[in-house]
């Protein structure tokens, strides 16, 4: 019998792209610059992780993560997208959903979000069931993800 999606996304996965499209046709863009960095995870026992960034981002002058400038909390969460928490999948309609336990964006603390889910061999493909709000503008966001090779 062959791995349900389920199986399928266990382990850890790498960021290749993320690309959000503007729902009123203007340009797509790609928020973290042309080769974000990340990595999501799936546990057995569903519980998922997604921790996204932008390359080489400023460090705080101080050193301190709880004693920096009103510049340095700016770029910290204009240039980092993280949350994690329970993640199911509905086998039958092959749907995933994610729940946000905690989010660095605290506006997604305690919600479930779809989305769309596509597997080809080493490649997850995820985007947003819906449209959402992002730099002002109501997009659809797509991510492709390689597994990540064992460590």
């Amino acid at each position: 019998m062959p791995e349900g999606l389920r199986q399928r996304l266990i382990g850890a996965w790498k960021l290749v792209s993320y690309r959000e499209t503007p729902v009123d046709g203007s340009e797509p863009f790609e928020p973290l610059g042309h080769t974000p960095q990340g990595i999501i995870m799936y546990t057995p026992d569903g519980y998922m992780s997604a921790q996204l960034s932008t390359p080489d981002r400023p460090v705080f002058a101080s050193g301190d993560w709880f004693d920096g400038t009103t510049d340095d909390y700016t770029a910290e969460a204009t240039t980092y997208i993280a949350y994690s928490g329970p993640f199911h999948v509905d086998e039958e309609n092959q749907t995933l959903t994610h729940t946000m336990f905690v989010s660095l964006f605290p506006n997604w603390t305690g919600q479930t979000q779809p989305r769309v889910v596509r597997l080809e061999e080493q490649t997850l493909h995820l985007s947003t069931a819906s449209p959402i709000s992002s730099s002002g503008k109501t997009v659809n966001s797509a991510l492709t993800w390689r597994r990540a090779e064992p460590n």
